[in-house]
């Protein structure tokens, strides 16, 4: 028996083409023609592109965080402003400022000292100073305490109780309370209603209000151009629980000091004065 014969490289039998191909013209069964050699295939279907949103609400909200920096910023510059106006850096700039040449190193005393200045700004004082950690005294605090005070750089503000109302002295307590270096008492007698002191340096006032009140505190005290004993403490609570008052006597040991009932003065050629305004 014949055997089929096979078809010719792969072919199927009767000339029709792989894939359901027939014959030349490359026509599929139902009419249907190949597609042309090199054709394209298909193509995706074409996707909607969509403008991208820009995000407003993170653009507004970065707006307002920078506006609201300003604010803050030039709000902290106006303060700082403020804070320095009327700020003096030399004591020239002190209207009305006197100085004077009291040495470092006076001597210590137990006996009352007669002061040049009212109230005195330097000299011999005593071994115990008062306390000048921001310290408002409603008592003249003895006098050669105070200025061992002074040669540790505090400042003392004196006001006469005849010539400043209660107005006046609350002002000035304000100032002082709580503020290392300075101390407040009244003073009976001083030729100004207030007076400022440190060592060698002094200034009147008229008024709590003055700007120089301010001025004087900040600038002078603690201003170690101007004290002898830089660093020194201005604590004392025995001082504060029991205040001693100008005529009383010394409550320190020591005894081998020499004392010292005339007048001190400064160095000669040594006081200068800042015109007042």
């Amino acid at each position: 028996m014949a055997k089929d014969p096979k078809p010719e490289n792969g072919r199927p039998p009767g000339g029709a083409s792989r894939g359901g191909s027939a014959g030349a013209g490359g026509k599929r069964p139902g009419g249907a023609s190949r597609a042309p050699a090199g054709g394209k295939g298909r193509t995706r279907p074409p996707v909607d592109v969509v403008s991208p949103q820009r995000p407003w609400g993170m653009i507004i909200g970065a707006i307002v965080v920078v506006v609201f920096a300003v604010a803050v910023i030039g709000y902290a510059v106006v303060q700082v402003n403020e804070a320095n106006e009327g700020r003096v850096t030399a004591a020239d700039q002190i209207a009305g400022l006197q100085t004077f040449d009291y040495a470092a190193g006076q001597e210590h005393v137990t006996t009352p000292v007669a002061y040049e200045q009212t109230p005195p700004v330097g000299g011999p004082h005593d071994y115990e100073w008062a306390d000048c950690t921001g310290t408002v005294y409603d008592v003249d605090i003895r006098h050669e305490n105070a200025v061992h005070s002074m040669e540790h750089g505090a400042t003392w503000i004196t006001y006469d109780p005849a010539q400043v109302d209660e107005d006046g002295v609350q002002v000035l307590a304000d100032l002082v309370d709580g503020t290392s270096g300075l101390m407040l008492s009244p003073y009976e007698g001083q030729s100004a209603p207030i007076s400022l002191q440190s060592w060698n340096h002094q200034l009147t006032v008229d008024s709590a209000t003055d700007e120089r009140v301010e001025q004087y505190a900040d600038f002078m005290t603690y201003n170690d151009e101007f004290y002898p004993e830089v660093g020194a403490s201005c604590e004392n609570p025995t001082f504060i629980a029991d205040p001693l008052v100008a005529g009383d006597a010394s409550r320190a040991a020591g005894s081998a000091d020499v004392p010292t009932d005339a007048p001190t003065t400064p160095t000669p050629a040594a006081e200068s004065t800042t015109p007042a305004p």
